[in-house]
């Protein structure tokens, strides 16, 4: 079953930033399985620590201690916020996004949970029950919960909508799948704050927009906000499947055993995995070097975005999870940069979505830049004449 519209290219290997096709040309990776790849392709330290647990276990339940769980739970508390003090490791996004909204649902007593237009969750019941896109949900109802959606970066719709009967609001600190929006501090206060009057949970999503991608740590950190759960995943595992739920300790200590259950969470080489990514977030200055890179890269598109304004609508993201919202339908741009070079994807409906990993160069941005002013302006052309 294919649910993916082919790319009609055969992807041999990869490295860091790049990846090389049967024929051996080289790309520069902005696609990065839908984010994953942020850390970069075969990362030097989680390869090392997959190749150290190969040696030792591959297949473990959660049940039993390991020395490696006891690693990866000290390094976890140098990198999550210090209020969230419990956590459980799963496979996908889109799993730990399911137990963050079955707390929620299973603590408060709540059947009602708040979503936003445009936000995209997962694809497993759910997660699908809160993932706006009508085409995704389109057959698969009734959901699980009572779900409404409400305008994104919008105060009063927030303060209108949550509460007590609602369990939960979930919220993409900048909105991924959807288009690429990010959210105001504004915003993100607003929820907290009618979180914490209601007595509903604020579950914040970085399924792709955490692990210094944006150019801090975790990007709702910008609006100094505390979340009651924290749904983390892509790139923690450097390529490897590992996901994270992590809750406040009054959640955290309700939650009685056979609540949830997952065969493969936290087993031994997603644990490896997700010592290798955090070891190279910590030791390779991840976050600063996405801030970087990612304000020149701004730059850059903002340049293209001017220079194409009969395509280019504006620029959209933070740090290097980045966009141009686009005139027309992105996928023609998106084979015509594949054709020169550039592996990208979409967001929405007209964005043009682009996820390069952390260590891409300055040389690589300027060579982005002049591609996508190439594709642009080719495409272009062809729609005047037509």
């Amino acid at each position: 079953m294919s649910f993916y519209a082919p790319r009609n290219l055969k992807i041999v290997r990869g490295e860091g930033q790049y990846v090389w096709d049967i024929d051996g040309r080289r790309y520069l990776d902005c696609h990065t399985g839908h984010g994953v790849a942020f850390l970069g392709h075969r990362n030097r330290m989680v390869v090392e620590e997959i190749r150290k647990q190969l040696e030792k276990i591959m297949v473990l339940s959660p049940v039993f201690d390991t020395e490696m769980k006891e690693e990866v739970t000290r390094l976890l508390e140098k990198i999550l916020p210090s209020h969230l003090t419990y956590f459980y490791l799963l496979n996908s996004g889109s799993e730990a996004v399911e137990l963050s909204l079955k707390l929620a649902r299973r603590i408060t007593g709540r059947r009602k949970f708040i979503s936003f237009i445009n936000g995209f969750h997962g694809r497993t019941m759910g997660a699908l029950a809160m993932t706006w896109n009508p085409s995704y949900r389109r057959d698969y109802d009734p959901f699980p919960w009572e779900v409404e959606f409400l305008p994104y970066n919008d105060v009063g719709a927030v303060e209108r909508a949550v509460d007590e009967r609602v369990a939960g609001v979930i919220v993409e600190p900048v909105q991924g799948e959807g288009g690429l929006s990010a959210a105001t501090l504004e915003f993100l206060k607003a929820i907290r704050d009618r979180c914490d009057e209601d007595g509903a949970f604020m579950i914040i999503d970085e399924v792709q927009s955490g692990f210094g991608r944006t150019g801090v740590l975790w990007a709702h950190q910008r609006a100094d906000i505390e979340p009651d759960i924290l749904v983390a995943g892509k790139s923690m595992g450097g390529g490897f499947p590992v996901s994270m739920t992590a809750v406040r300790e009054e959640i955290g200590r309700k939650i009685d055993a056979g609540a949830h259950g997952s065969t493969h969470g936290g087993n031994p080489l997603a644990l490896a995995a997700l010592k290798g990514g955090i070891r190279t977030l910590l030791e390779d200055r991840v976050a600063e070097r996405a801030a970087e890179a990612g304000e020149l890269m701004g730059r850059i598109l903002e340049g293209v975005a001017s220079e194409n304004p009969e395509s280019v609508r504006g620029v959209r993201g933070l740090g290097l999870m980045r966009g141009l919202e686009l005139r027309w339908d992105p996928a023609p741009y998106i084979q015509e940069l594949q054709s020169r070079g550039v592996l990208a994807l979409r967001a929405g409906l007209t964005v043009l979505r682009l996820l390069p990993p952390y260590m891409i160069t300055r040389q690589d941005i300027e060579e982005l830049g002049e591609k996508l002013n190439e594709a642009l302006k080719i495409l272009s052309s062809k729609k005047t004449d037509s």
